[in-house]
């Protein structure tokens, strides 16, 4: 059985080109194989499987005889993704609370029952085989197409079969439906995305309107009056290797899931409590080993980390125990922030409100707990420490800027792994590189093992990257004394393909700023020739960037060659003051390095908007082009002065995720 691809917690955009939004069905994942008979006269066979790989047809035989005659009238086997949910009279999918009782139900005659009175139906979504064709690597737009040619349910049919609702591009109009009908949310998918079996990924992303998820049971309370068999369950999740206590539920169970998870509780029986937390209830409490997963809606987190209001929906037997973890959403979408103009990310007033209470706690020189927009808190240490001696910035100040700047920031970081520079003792003192991250995170730090054949794995076992996208691992990383923000190129959902490329002009000892201006010119005069989109910005230090957005599954090799014929181009009409030369002894004097070879899987550059460890703490500062010209001074662009001149001329990096990319088939066709 295909293991299926599964969403991340991580904050979509409400808008995206190139991504698809659907509903979030709120039911049992189900992979279904469906094939044609054999020999003429026979029956076709169709299998339907849960998450974990269980049977489902015989409990859902409505929706296996529907696909069933879908199999009849195919040409070849299909192996198709979606979810099993319930539906009310009208046809229109219900929560989770009511597929759930057709979960455990193994009797014919109760089975036969349940399809009259708690009637479900298949939304299925995507297609993973047709045929002899393995779909699985190619882009989502293109099996969504796919789909829509092989799976047409006729009329008669559609009550129990049917494909997802699906939105291009925006997905505002139907965040408004979801809101207004109470949906659990949508699923955000980028339409390039391959499907990644049994890996989690933010190519697919949650956007959750209410609070709900899986808890572990490990325990439960006596009773109270004419209640049986229990008052509450004991609820937590896993952290690493430990059962953290999240709470308890004791609301939302009819005397049937009594009685059954009476039963189920009485069999898993245990001596000791399974929480690594103190566990307070006002009744006595019993234990049992932990493995049972259920679902529960609640209003919030308290402060003290336990659920407030929790309402239990049902048991999930379709998830394992040890992959339930504390799902930290970015809550819904926010608004765009007032003082930057044209960006997305954490909204302004909040960001006030953590740099406020950062400088708070550097004013009264504590450590001390931030509590961020999403939810999430970080823990900050030290603030009043000097990170630019000479200039008396500390480690608060950079944090602070680093809030500020977020709603920047994040989407150019997002989904991308990052390398750590490391200046524990300020930028003036001894650095060092951090690849891994070994050390547990706080919640809401987000880290990811790449693929083997993307970064294998050595003796000492496998690289925990930090990924960016959230303000809670931006802070987290600046706790750490990372003065900058470097990301890779490609995303780790597909790590091996630039999403743009980048050339770096890097001067040598004694060569003014003006050169590299000269320079930018001139590669801007050739990426004009061949219609080469790109957007500047300064490095930070004493350099500039010129980044290319790339078309979809473009490699590194092919980035890294687009940017070699520009920088060759350049070197060889401007030998006096630009060189392709890769040995720093080898380069003619006075001359700027124009660097291509940063296009190299794991290569990262700083990025826009990052601040940087030179003298005058220079923050990498996107330009207009009409900006680098006579009179350019980097040096204005610092983590003191930037932030207002974001707020002034808005997000001038945005055109590098929205602008039509480079035609590479037409360069080539221009180079021939």
């Amino acid at each position: 059985m295909v293991r299926p691809m599964l969403a991340s917690l991580d904050s979509p955009p409400p808008t995206a080109k190139g991504f698809l939004y659907e509903p979030k069905y709120d039911g049992i994942r189900a992979i279904v194989d469906m094939r044609p008979a054999a020999r003429r006269g026979g029956a076709p066979m169709v299998a339907i499987y849960s998450r974990n790989g269980r049977e489902k047809h015989a409990q859902f035989p409505e929706i296996a005889g529907a696909l069933a005659k879908l199999a009849a009238k195919l040409a070849a086997p299909l192996v198709l993704d979606g979810e099993i949910v319930a539906i009310d009279a009208e046809g229109r999918a219900l929560g989770f609370q009511q597929i759930q009782g057709r979960i455990h139900l193994t009797g014919t005659r109760e089975i036969a029952d349940a399809v009259v009175h708690h009637p479900a139906a298949i939304i299925l979504f995507d297609i993973l085989r047709d045929g002899a064709d393995d779909l699985r690597g190619q882009p989502l737009a293109a099996r969504r197409i796919r789909l829509q040619q092989r799976v047409k349910p006729p009329t008669a049919l559609a009550r129990l079969v049917r494909l997802s609702e699906v939105a291009l591009d925006d997905g505002s109009e139907m965040l408004g439906r979801a809101r207004h009908e109470g949906w659990e949310g949508l699923i955000v998918k980028d339409g390039q995305s391959v499907y990644q079996s049994g890996r989690r990924t933010p190519a697919w992303r949650k956007m959750k309107l209410l609070k709900q998820q899986e808890f572990v049971i490990g325990g439960w309370t006596e009773p109270r009056q004419t209640r049986q068999h229990f008052g509450a369950l004991l609820l937590g999740y896993y952290e690493g290797d430990k059962l953290r206590w999240a709470g308890s539920v004791g609301t939302g169970f009819d005397q049937a899931e009594l009685d059954r998870l009476g039963r189920l509780l009485d069999r898993r029986a245990a001596t000791e409590s399974p929480f690594a937390d103190p566990v307070k209830t006002q009744e006595q409490a019993h234990w049992v080993k932990p493995g049972i997963v259920v679902e529960v809606r609640f209003t919030e987190w308290t402060t003290e980390g336990l659920l407030r209001q929790p309402v239990y929906l049902g048991q999930r037997e379709d998830k394992g125990a040890t992959g339930v973890v504390r799902e930290v959403p970015g809550a819904d979408p926010p608004p765009a922030p007032k003082r930057f103009a044209k960006s997305k990310g954490t909204p302004a007033s909040s960001v006030d409100d953590v740099v406020r209470r950062l400088q708070e706690l550097e004013d009264t020189r504590k450590d001390g707990a931030v509590p961020l927009p999403n939810g999430d808190a970080i823990q900050v240490t030290n603030l009043a420490k000097l990170f630019w001696p000479a200039l008396g910035i500390t480690k608060g100040e950079l944090l602070r800027y680093y809030a500020r700047v977020s709603p920047l920031l994040l989407p150019v970081i997002d989904d991308r792994p990052l390398v750590m520079k490391r200046f524990p003792n300020g930028v003036a003192k001894q650095a060092f590189y951090q690849q891994r991250h070994p050390e547990v995170p706080p919640p809401g730090v987000r880290r990811a093992v790449l693929p083997p054949d993307v970064e294998p794995i050595d003796e000492e076992g496998p690289r925990d990257r930090l990924i960016g996208g959230s303000l809670t691992t931006l802070l987290y990383m600046t706790q750490l004394a990372a003065v900058s923000q470097d990301p890779w190129f490609s995303r780790v959902a597909d790590p091996v393909h630039q999403d743009f490329a980048a050339i770096d002009l890097d001067p040598g000892d004694g060569v003014t700023f003006q050169t590299v201006i000269d320079v930018a010119r001139w590669v801007k005069d050739e990426l004009d020739r061949f219609d080469i989109p790109a957007v500047p910005k300064t490095s930070g230090s004493r350099g500039l960037h010129i980044y290319v957005p790339l078309p979809p599954k473009t490699t590194y090799e092919t980035g890294q060659l687009l940017c070699q014929m520009i920088a060759t181009l350049v070197a060889d009409a401007h030998p006096r003051s630009a060189t392709v030369e890769r040995m720093v002894k080898k380069r003619p004097k006075g001359t700027v390095y124009v660097d291509y070879l940063q296009n190299i899987l794991g290569k990262t550059l700083a990025c826009a908007y990052s601040a940087r460890a030179s003298d005058y703490a220079g923050v990498s500062t996107p330009l207009a082009w009409k900006e680098v010209r006579k009179g350019l001074d980097p040096r204005a662009f610092t983590i003191r002065t930037a932030p207002d001149r974001f707020a002034k001329v808005g997000d001038l990096w945005a055109p590098l995720r929205t602008t039509k990319p480079v035609n590479i088939k037409a360069i080539l066709k221009k180079t021939k």
